[in-house]
């Protein structure tokens, strides 16, 4: 298979049917967090871009939706053939602006290629049905339909992932979309979807990408009346603004995590570790359902730590590039010094530091693994940290860390670990979350399976086929099929 010519800088957005440069008369250099280099400018969107880009998505969507089901179909695994036509490049600029080692650029491509192929099988899967009547000869039927156009806002840890999460079942099911990838990652939460799915065959207008600020930008597009739902993955409080000024609109909402990873007294701790340093550390520990919290039984505890220590301090930390790393830099400076100050004020409740060191590398972003051990009240444990830190915390029996585990607003991802699968379920099913695992690490890579939280961390499901209910509308339509008599 020939290598394809690399795609043309992405100094441009594809609004309305067209690549052009924003219009807000500003610009923004997209940076290598690990380098500190430029990788592109781009001009950036305001709200008149907004604006025409919801007039053609409305126009494109009728015809997209109206287009059988098959070339619906087609276009997404064309798109998932051309994911790994362009693996190198796609993984290259995976590397170099998210930051993510090579590891996980790879992870997150595959990612993308099956949730391409899940995202196919969709169009035909859009079902409607007949609804028992005691009118009659009255037919009442429910037909499925697409809500229209979809508003997404996507974060920068995951981008080309989080973005085509919703992106690929959207359109699947026939609605068009327009786009805002977050600043840290334009191109790969935006602009490399909308060229690979151009080059698929979708039509002009069906996607759109804003690349704008979202001071300027924000509100306007979730208030958007062409937005029929709005799908956002990020922190709580950006996604308790959203919920606020959205107006009456359906969401999907994917917030923040605080993730406990459960070690019971009769865990394998081997298999325990090992789930424990991915969950912790993969991607700098920047991803939202990872282990935020190590909560231990008492009786393992001391035997964990020593083991883990001896894991993590194994770690490779440097260039994303090279294979061998581990653990790459954070995002940028503001999202360092957030970890950094939440390290320092548990260090001032009372944790003890048993890992990590001052941040390195040519931006300055290179953050070691620390290790901190605490009880569950420190910074570091109550909050969600986003960066290469973990918490342990020693709990004194199986209740007590139930107890640990569920003292958190927040309940995206959780985890469990016992020799005993059936004790591991009834522990899973008592944890406030949307998603647990019983012996693996809080992470979710099948794009077969919904994502979401409960409490304070989100509305809604993402993946597998809990994205057609997100995505699609039920409308009734009854018939009338002979004369009645009404009331009045």
């Amino acid at each position: 298979m020939d290598t394809p010519e690399r795609y043309p800088a992405f100094d441009t957005m594809p609004l309305a049917g067209q690549w052009r440069a924003g219009s807000s008369g500003k610009a923004q250099t997209d940076l290598d967090p690990w380098s500190g280099e430029a990788l592109t400018e781009i001009p950036l969107a305001n709200t008149d871009d907004l604006d025409e880009a919801f007039a053609a998505a409305e126009e494109a969507q009728r015809d997209w939706a109206a287009a059988a089901p098959a070339e619906r179909a087609a276009v997404l695994r064309r798109a998932a053939e051309i994911v790994d036509e362009r693996q190198d490049e796609i993984t290259d600029w995976l590397i170099h602006e998210s930051g993510g080692t090579v590891a996980k650029a790879r992870l997150e491509r595959d990612l993308v290629r099956a949730g391409l192929h899940e995202a196919a099988t969709m169009p035909h899967h859009v079902e409607g049905r007949i609804m028992p009547t005691d009118v009659p000869g009255k037919e009442s039927r429910v037909y499925r339909q697409p809500v229209g156009v979809v508003a997404v806002i996507s974060p920068w840890n995951f981008p080309l992932q989080l973005t085509n999460r919703s992106i690929a079942p959207a359109l699947a099911v026939g609605n068009a979309a327009v786009v805002k990838p977050a600043s840290d990652t334009p191109v790969t939460g935006g602009l490399l979807l909308a060229r690979v799915l151009e080059e698929a065959g979708l039509p002009p207008g069906v996607l759109n990408v804003v690349v704008g600020a979202g001071g300027q930008i924000g509100d306007a597009l979730v208030q958007h009346p062409a937005a029929r739902v709005v799908s956002f993955t990020g922190s709580t409080p950006v996604g308790e603004g959203i919920a606020a000024k959205a107006g009456i609109k359906k969401l999907a909402l994917e917030l923040g995590g605080n993730g406990p990873l459960v070690v019971l007294d009769d865990a394998d701790l081997d298999r325990a570790v090992d789930a424990a340093v991915f969950g912790s550390f993969f991607h700098a520990g920047q991803i939202c359902m990872i282990a935020n919290r190590l909560i231990v039984d008492d009786s393992v505890h001391d035997d964990f730590v020593e083991r883990f220590l001896t894991r993590v301090r194994a770690l490779t930390v440097g260039n994303p590039s090279d294979e061998s790393t581990d653990i790459g830099p954070v995002i940028n400076s503001r999202q360092l010094a957030s970890v950094q100050d939440k390290v320092a004020r548990a260090r001032s409740e009372g944790a003890e530091q048993v890992l990590g060191d001052e941040p390195g590398g040519p931006s300055g972003l290179l953050l070691p693994p620390h290790v901190l051990l605490a009880s569950h009240d420190v910074a570091t444990a109550r909050e969600e940290v986003f960066g290469p830190v973990i918490t342990i915390v020693r709990a004194n029996d199986e209740q007590h860390a139930l107890q640990l585990a569920n003292d958190t607003e927040l309940g995206l991802s959780s985890a469990v670990f016992t020799s005993d699968v059936a004790r591991g379920v009834r522990f899973a099913l008592r944890v406030d979350a949307g998603m647990t695992h019983v012996n693996d690490a809080p992470v979710n890579d099948d794009p077969n399976t919904a994502f979401g939280g409960e409490k304070a961390s989100g509305i809604g499901r993402f993946g597998g086929q809990w994205a057609i209910e997100e995505f699609t509308t039920d409308h009734w339509i009854t018939v009338q099929h002979q004369p009645r008599q009404y009331p009045v």
